[in-house]
């Protein structure tokens, strides 16, 4: 029914969802559907010994034919999914638990080739004998697959912003400088300007002759090894002048843009489905063992003031950049198509209708027909 499912921190929607089995030509195989939480390191066409660099964080199996017993009551979705497939539909389920990462990739390099290394989740029907046997060939065409993100949005209260100071003196100054930096609120949306109010009270007899403001994106590659990577996202060079014995107080406005960072290889972005565009990594909210998240997005507000004679004088804020909740559910009339297994068929959607009163962007054909 849709390709985003939302991680409450608490909580994770059900990945709820239909596949049209014909048994007709299983011969006497069963169908499964599993959902994958995979972290994939290195791009597949390194891949020239055999090794996989890929990951599975967290996969579960389910057997949808022949049905097996104990099955839960199906959900609205899977109900009106089920008036259209008819007879030979079956529903599955997913529960995920709450501490798997959210959907997201490293960018690629102008020259890199082939799928992004970061966290993803996939739903895969497949016709096999039995659910996990490594010694089973299932060729591609008894399989059908479909990428799914998990996704956090933006608390609702939204509190008061983070303030820092620091104070510092210089060598063959009797007095300091002491600088204080703060942001409005706490959370900032995706494009949203990002405002960061300073106040300088230079004591010294040197002069301020520039405040640099930027934003810098920390990744914390947690799976293997506790590895940071720090790169910034926006810098913006103010040519305020400050003089000796003065103070300074005003307000600056930057704004962190994916499009203005195309180019830079291993920046976060929020997972992305085949082509459709995206934004900078959300940051990711508190889930427990950090040892299942696979990576970690953070944010910070460095304010950097440039000072005559070869000084300077930083301080650092928290930022959480996030996505807003959509104001209401999507109403979009969604075109649904039958897509096929040698026997059976996972039944999605086709494409997107108008209508559609939600914050997202839908792309056209979000499947790829064979």
């Amino acid at each position: 029914g849709k390709r985003d499912f939302v991680d409450n921190v608490d909580s994770v929607e059900v990945v709820d969802g239909v596949i049209k089995v014909d048994p007709a030509n299983l011969n006497g195989r069963k169908v499964f559907v599993y959902l994958a939480c995979a972290f994939r390191y290195g791009s597949e066409d390194l891949d020239v010994i055999g090794l996989s660099f890929r990951r599975d964080i967290w996969v579960k199996r389910v057997q949808v034919y022949p049905p097996v017993g104990g099955n839960s009551p199906n959900t609205p979705m899977q109900e009106s999914l089920m008036k259209k497939v008819g007879d030979q539909g079956y529903p599955f389920s997913f529960q995920m638990p709450t501490d798997l990462p959210c959907s997201v990739s490293l960018q690629p390099g102008p020259n890199d080739a082939g799928k992004a290394c970061g966290v993803d989740f996939e739903v895969k029907g497949y016709v096999a004998n039995e659910p996990d046997n490594a010694d089973e060939v299932i060729e591609k065409k008894d399989t059908c697959r479909l990428m799914i993100r998990k996704i956090q949005f933006a608390p609702t209260t939204n509190k008061a912003g983070p303030k820092a100071d620091i104070t510092k003196q210089f060598m063959m100054t009797d007095k300091p400088v002491h600088l204080e930096a703060s942001l409005e609120k706490e959370t900032y949306y995706h494009g949203d300007p990002i405002t960061v109010n300073v106040k300088i009270n230079n004591e010294t007899s040197k002069i301020v002759k520039k405040i640099k403001v930027s934003v810098e994106q920390s990744t914390s590659v947690v799976l293997y090894s506790s590895d940071t990577y720090t790169k910034p996202v926006c810098t913006e060079e103010f040519g305020e002048t400050i003089n000796a014995n003065s103070t300074f107080e005003k307000s600056f406005q930057i704004i962190p843009l994916l499009s203005n960072n195309k180019e830079k290889r291993g920046l976060a972005v929020d997972g992305r489905l085949k082509d459709e565009d995206t934004n900078l990594a959300s940051t990711t909210l508190s889930q427990g063992q950090k040892e299942m998240q696979g990576i970690i997005i953070s944010y910070k507000v460095k304010v950097n003031l440039i000072v005559s004679s070869g000084g300077d004088v930083t301080v650092e804020l928290p930022l959480t950049l996030m996505s807003p909740k959509p104001a209401g559910e999507c109403i979009a009339v969604h075109a649904r198509g039958n897509y096929f297994l040698p026997g059976g068929a996972a039944y999605g959607v086709g494409g997107w209708g108008g209508g559609c009163t939600c914050a997202r962007t839908h792309t056209q054909a979000p499947f790829l027909k064979r």
